[in-house]
């Protein structure tokens, strides 16, 4: 049960080495406040110490997906998702997806449409 209550890993959706990108910009801050991420994107790389990931991890505890992909590219990641069990999954700016919602919430994943670097900014991630 103590190992349940530990793990607050987040996992970046749509990770990018691009600097400009806000995948990129959370990723190194949710690393400066000392969450565990695992990054999942197109790119290769690493950001942060952080190496993204080409495929979706498998049995990996995760409690949060932040979500930084069109919703038509989120469509390969439905099962996955929904599989993987996460407290809840943040849909940032431009990656709302009302399709993605309901389905996370019939199966008690929680759900916001937010920016994550607000959320870790104002304390309320």
């Amino acid at each position: 049960m103590a190992d349940e209550l530990n793990y607050m890993k987040t996992l970046v959706l749509g990770a990018s080495t691009h600097a400009y990108r806000y995948s990129y910009k959370a990723i190194n801050l949710l690393r400066a406040y000392k969450h565990e991420v695992i990054a999942v994107g197109r790119d290769t790389g690493t950001v942060a110490g952080v190496t993204i990931q080409s495929s979706f991890p498998e049995n990996e505890k995760i409690d949060t997906v932040t979500m930084y992909l069109n919703p038509l590219h989120q469509q390969d990641y439905y099962d996955k998702i929904i599989a993987a069990k996460p407290r809840r999954i943040i849909f940032n700016p431009g990656a709302e997806n009302t399709e993605l919602e309901k389905l996370a919430e019939q199966n008690g994943i929680k759900t916001e449409e937010a920016c994550t670097l607000v959320l870790l900014n104002t304390g309320q991630y």
